[in-house]
């Protein structure tokens, strides 16, 4: 989804027909602060997704998906990231769950 994380969540509460502090109420935040985080001021506390997923029905894996990709996204951006280090990164992601998986293996003998 081309949308932050923030802007996500407006769009599940407004969906679902409910106001910031209904929301914040459900996710033991204060209107002030969820305000703050649909505006891009402030960042969602990862803690807080499970509590997101059941207001919404929506799984927590997708949700968390969603938190990661804009957390990824908002780093890439604040380090003005190239395609040629992110390519980098992919490579090293992979030789990390290559070792992992040998370790796993391992484990398993």
């Amino acid at each position: 989804m081309k949308t932050t994380f923030g802007e996500y969540i407006r769009l599940l509460r407004t969906e679902k027909g409910l106001t910031l502090t209904q929301l914040a109420a459900k996710l033991d935040l204060d209107s002030a602060n969820l305000s703050k985080i649909e505006n891009n001021k402030r960042d969602f506390d990862e803690k807080r997704l499970s509590k997101l997923s059941k207001t919404f029905g929506i799984s927590l894996k997708e949700i968390r998906e969603e938190f990661l990709t804009d957390q990824l996204g908002k780093k890439i951006y604040e380090t003005n990231c190239t395609k040629e280090l992110l390519k980098v990164a992919e490579e090293k992601a992979e030789y990390r769950r290559t070792i992992n998986k040998n370790l796993q293996i391992e484990k398993a003998i």
